[in-house]
């Protein structure tokens, strides 16, 4: 029989021996960095790759992308985390290839293949069944999605063969444009709702051209304001150096530029850090208004009824000038 008694005196010296883990120091960082996700990357492994290059203490998205799915992601560190919730409503526009004749489990090039039929399309036909799904439509949640349904997202029912009846959802799509048609195979930009599908909309129009499909390229171009072109990949933020990767963010603002701007002077300035109601012209009741005082940004606040100016959420670092804060 083994004595665990030298056993557990080399772990004890083993343990003892081994380097302590110098502990790592993050640093303060605000601003919003649009990234060009790649494909096959989860969106929390892009944030944390991001944040490592930062070395940013506080990081966070602004929703997710599909690992298959490439494009803009936008993320947000420090201060501007506190804003990120503001492009969950946003608009989003997405250019998508779609594979005809051929149905999977999970409605994407990754799922297991259900179905095969032959496809015999016309681009005319193509174009009036892309017609039907312009505008407001009804579109069912794929169960390959991260919805949850008591407690548990739906794509864990999914891997686990379980199918979840879901309610279809109204979305809107605002635009909807072939691309490129090559028989079997077409891409289309898409500029919809928050809530839309991409998967569920290359399935539904397979489905009506009466051959199946699937999703079989994602890549995100848009999101409200926000467009690819201004994105930058991780290759281009590691390259950029510690010296130059702070430039490639955009301010906390950027998140809530689609709200008017309300400049005040330092003393209402104070007044609203204080958590003061102010009493202020111009008062738009029910308005969300981004404040700034006489040192730059302070948050958002918000014209109340009565017509009163209140803060809604502001940040740290905003506030007076220095030769404001006496």
């Amino acid at each position: 029989m083994t004595n665990p008694a030298p056993e557990a005196a080399r772990a004890q010296s083993a343990k003892r021996s081994r380097p302590p883990q110098r502990k790592i120091i993050r640093r303060a960082v605000d601003g919003v960095l649009l990234l060009d996700k790649p494909q096959g990357m989860s969106s929390n492994g892009a944030l944390q790759a991001a944040r490592r290059l930062l070395n940013a203490a506080k990081a966070g998205h602004t929703g997710t992308l599909d690992p298959m799915a490439s494009g803009l992601l936008p993320l947000t560190f420090g201060e501007a985390t506190k804003f990120s919730q503001m492009l969950l409503d946003a608009d989003k526009t997405y250019e998508a290839v779609v594979q005809l004749g051929v149905e999977t489990d999970s409605g994407d090039a990754e799922g297991k293949v259900l179905a095969t039929h032959p496809v015999a399309i016309e681009r005319a036909a193509l174009e009036v069944v892309l017609e039907r799904f312009r505008g407001e439509i009804e579109q069912v949640p794929p169960m390959y999605s991260a919805l949850k349904r008591d407690g548990k997202a739906l794509y864990e029912y999914a891997r686990q063969g379980i199918e979840i009846e879901r309610e279809a959802r109204r979305v809107m799509i605002h635009a909807l444009e072939l691309l490129d048609f090559a028989g079997e195979r077409f891409s289309i930009r898409v500029h919809c709702s928050k809530g839309t599908y991409i998967r569920s909309l290359a399935m539904d129009i397979g489905a009506a051209l009466g051959c199946g499909a699937h999703l079989a390229g994602l890549r995100r171009t848009a999101i409200g304001a926000f467009q690819l072109a201004a994105a930058v990949s991780l290759e281009c933020l590691e390259a950029a150096g510690e010296g130059g990767r702070d430039a490639l963010l955009a301010p906390a603002d950027a998140l809530v530029a689609d709200f008017p701007m309300l400049q005040l002077d330092a003393e209402a300035a104070r007044g609203l850090l204080q958590g003061r109601v102010l009493a202020l012209p111009g008062a738009v009741p029910g308005a969300k208004v981004r404040a700034y005082g006489p040192g730059g940004f302070l948050g958002l606040a918000q014209w109340q009824d009565d017509g009163r100016l209140a803060a809604r959420r502001l940040i740290a670092t905003g506030g007076l000038a220095d030769d404001a804060c006496a």
